[in-house]
């Protein structure tokens, strides 16, 4: 399978994968609901005004793909489902985490357990490092790990169906506060502040070298 999936076709796999598992009552999905739960304004980034047209071509690449298909189950109006537990063999847990990636962009683990329990139970953050490992792993993979941002501990994870996000730019991290016992400020030099942004530095070309590596991996793999 090919990643490189329009930002219109990761919306609509995105939006059905979701409400499969928040209202399973009202799935599959018409076009006007298929419709609004791509516009929906909470859950996403960005915003999307998609219209129904835009709807029917990106079912259509979908269906192409095998990822996407329409139903006869619920009378006589057209309804659409995703095909992603049967084509990927993914379970409940990981479409859960996999669609907050494709509805929201890039996350944490942290915040892929918070948001994804609204889909499915997932568990505690070791959980959904089990399953981004997965994701990782599957062939071709569906997510990759971005370098870790400056002043941040958690790294974030990017799902791959438009293939690999642009990497940000290095980032000169910002030089810590030194202070006294007593809470008064300390003069650092010049030479101490150079020191611990070269140190910075070099830490993130470490990780910006082994996300190129993964890259070049994963380039390899769609090949």
């Amino acid at each position: 399978m090919k990643m490189n999936f329009s930002e219109l076709e990761i919306r609509i796999l995105g939006s059905l994968m979701e409400k499969e598992l928040t209202t399973p009552e009202s799935y599959p999905l018409t076009l006007n609901a298929l419709a609004a739960a791509c516009n929906q304004k909470s859950n996403r980034d960005p915003v999307m005004a998609v219209t129904e047209p835009d709807l029917v071509r990106g079912l259509e690449a979908l269906g192409a793909r095998g990822l996407a298909r329409l139903t006869t189950t619920g009378g006589r109006v057209p309804k659409y489902c995703h095909s992603v537990a049967d084509n990927l063999r993914l379970g409940p847990p990981a479409r859960a985490v996999l669609a907050e990636l494709m509805l929201r962009g890039p996350q944490t683990a942290a915040e892929l357990r918070a948001r994804g329990e609204r889909m499915a139970e997932i568990g505690d953050v070791a959980a959904v490092e089990e399953i981004i490992l997965k994701l990782l792993q599957h062939g071709p993979p569906l997510v990759a790990r971005l370098p870790r941002q400056a002043g941040r501990k958690e790294q974030r994870y990017a799902q791959l169906f438009a293939g690999m996000p642009e990497l940000p730019e290095e980032e000169e991290p910002a030089p810590a506060r030194s202070h006294s016992p007593a809470g008064a400020p300390v003069r650092v030099s010049s030479n101490q502040r150079l020191t611990e942004v070269e140190g910075g530095i070099g830490t993130l070309r470490e990780e910006i070298g082994e996300l190129r590596r993964e890259v070049e991996e994963l380039i390899a793999s769609f090949q």
